[in-house]
């Protein structure tokens, strides 16, 4: 599949049109598996307050909580949430990382280069206080909260929350704000927007099991931002009703309705070797693998999703 029919006709051309690691997780996710915002939640609307005569920025997160950044544009920034590191470096910030965690997987540049401070939910304090930063990003979902409460006491500290698309593209456009790199945030949304805009209407979206967990087997539920990107997908969640990640039984899979079985790459690493299992519990229904970070990434990983959906589907001759 040619890279340009990859990435669209989007008007970015930040770093990430010149990576070819993701060149190579596109062409292997397929053959493996295979307007902006405008309206935004009422008491989620970060307010920012620039003052440059004193170089300092405050802004509400999504937890509320004002975060006041002393150094503007931060110099100096921890990541701990995957997808926002790759977003980073997608603004151009790759100088001004300077800490992420062991999952920050993309982009390899990265990834082999930059000082890795813990897990997700197994951040290790002192690293980071050794770095010194000026602005950490993390997540009300991936991270441990007791451990970001204690690095917002010391450090700006940016907590997101998304759930939806949306809420994606407002996280882009928020990061550009406070990192001053609006004109690239900008551009990557419209680049976004436009590939999203190429998906075909779904007549027939087929019900889905999205699974997270093998023992216990656990599904994404209708409040995640998985579920809204199944639908973004042209697929039906068939656990809308319950909600996160709940554990389910082969009963209550057996009596959903699923069509498909997806197998998610993340956070369980999913196999080939797991079809089989699944196919036992539920003869009439396809399992398949599919790459996690395309369902469940939100940074500037989205310009690659529409791609992505649009060959799983023909894969599964849908």
């Amino acid at each position: 599949m040619p890279w340009a029919t990859a990435r669209g006709t989007g008007l970015f051309r930040g770093p990430f049109h010149s990576r070819p690691d993701l060149k190579k997780v596109v062409t292997a996710s397929v053959s493996t598996s295979v307007t902006l915002l405008s309206r935004r939640r009422a008491l989620s609307i970060p307010v920012a307050k620039t003052n440059r005569l004193s170089c300092s920025m405050n802004i509400i997160d999504d937890l509320h909580k004002e975060v006041q950044i002393k150094t503007f544009p931060p110099q100096r920034i921890v990541s701990v949430v995957p997808s926002l590191t790759e977003l980073l470096y997608d603004l151009g910030l790759s100088e001004q990382i300077v800490g992420i965690t062991k999952f920050c997987i993309f982009p390899e540049l990265i990834f082999r280069t930059k000082p890795r401070i813990g897990g997700t939910k197994t951040l290790h304090l002192e690293k980071i206080d050794a770095l010194q930063p000026d602005l950490i990003l993390a997540n009300k979902e991936e991270n441990d909260k007791s451990s970001i409460e204690e690095l917002s006491s010391r450090f700006p500290t940016y907590v997101s929350d998304i759930k939806t698309f949306e809420d994606a593209l407002e996280k882009i456009r928020i990061i550009g704000e406070i990192t001053d790199t609006q004109e690239t945030s900008l551009q990557l949304l419209n680049d976004i927007q436009q590939n999203f805009s190429r998906l075909p209407e779904q007549t027939h979206k087929p019900k889905v099991a999205y699974m997270i967990w093998k023992s216990p087997m656990m599904v994404a539920g209708g409040d995640t931002y998985i579920s809204d990107m199944l639908s973004k997908a042209g697929f039906e969640n068939g656990f809308e009703h319950l909600s996160r990640y709940p554990e389910i039984g082969e009963k209550e899979l057996q009596n959903a309705g699923i069509e498909y079985i997806f197998l998610s790459s993340e956070p369980f690493p999913f196999k080939s070797s797991h079809i089989a299992d699944f196919k036992q519990i539920l003869p009439s229904a396809q399992a398949t693998l599919v790459d996690g970070t395309m369902f469940s990434w939100y940074g500037s990983r989205l310009s690659l999703a529409p791609t992505y959906f649009i060959h799983l589907r023909k894969e599964l001759n849908i």
